[in-house]
C-alpha cells in the first residue's frame, strides 16, 4: 500500500488518496532454444509430416549478430547445408539459444471502501511497460532459404507483444 492518506485528515479526501497499491513483474530471461529442422524427408525414414530431419552442421563458431534491431542473420547460417539423400545431418537439434527476455510488467490499484461490506478496486495495468522488444527466435527450417539467396533462415522476423494496456473496475458486495 502506498502511503497518501497520511497527508489528508478527513472524509471523501482521505477515502480519495487512500487504498492504492503498485505492483509489477520483472522478466529477465536467456531465450528459448533453436530447434534447427529441415523440412524434408532426406533420411528416407518416412516421417513427412513431422520434421525430424536436421542439416548438417560444417562446424564453426554459431552465433552472429545476436541483436535482431540490426536485420542480420542471428546465427552463421553458411555453416549449415541439407542432409545428403539417404542419411542423418550432423547437426544437433538445440544447441544454442534464441534473443533473450527483458520485461517488465506494472499494475496501479486503488481499492475504496464504500460500506463495511462493500468496495470498489480500480486497477490499470500495463504489460512490457517500456515497450522493450521482445524477439522470437530466429527461422531455424533450412529449407526456407539462405538470406544471402533472399530466403529468412537465420533471421529474425517476429516478435512478442509490444505494450498493452487495460483498465478494469471490480464492485465486491
Amino acid at each position: 500500500m502506498l502511503p497518501f492518506e497520511r497527508w489528508v485528515s478527513s472524509g471523501w479526501a482521505r477515502k480519495l488518496a487512500g487504498g492504492w497499491s503498485f505492483s509489477g513483474i520483472t522478466t529477465f530471461a536467456t531465450g528459448l532454444p533453436v530447434s534447427l529442422t529441415e523440412n524434408d524427408d532426406n533420411a528416407l525414414i518416412g516421417a513427412n509430416a513431422v520434421p525430424v530431419d536436421v542439416p548438417n552442421f560444417a562446424g564453426g563458431h554459431v552465433l552472429n549478430d545476436t541483436n535482431p534491431r540490426h536485420g542480420n542473420p542471428y546465427f552463421n547460417s553458411s555453416l549449415f547445408s541439407n542432409e545428403l539423400l539417404g542419411q542423418f545431418g550432423t547437426s544437433r537439434r538445440r544447441f544454442f539459444h534464441g534473443p533473450g527476455i527483458n520485461n517488465f510488467d506494472m499494475a496501479l490499484s486503488k481499492v475504496t471502501k464504500i460500506t463495511e461490506s462493500k468496495q470498489l478496486e480500480l486497477r490499470f495495468e500495463a504489460f512490457n511497460v517500456f515497450n522493450h522488444a521482445q524477439f522470437n527466435n530466429p527461422d531455424a527450417e533450412i529449407n526456407d532459404g539462405l538470406p544471402s539467396q533472399g530466403g529468412t533462415f537465420g533471421l529474425v522476423t517476429s516478435a512478442r507483444d509490444p505494450r498493452i494496456m487495460q483498465i478494469g473496475a471490480k464492485f465486491l458486495f
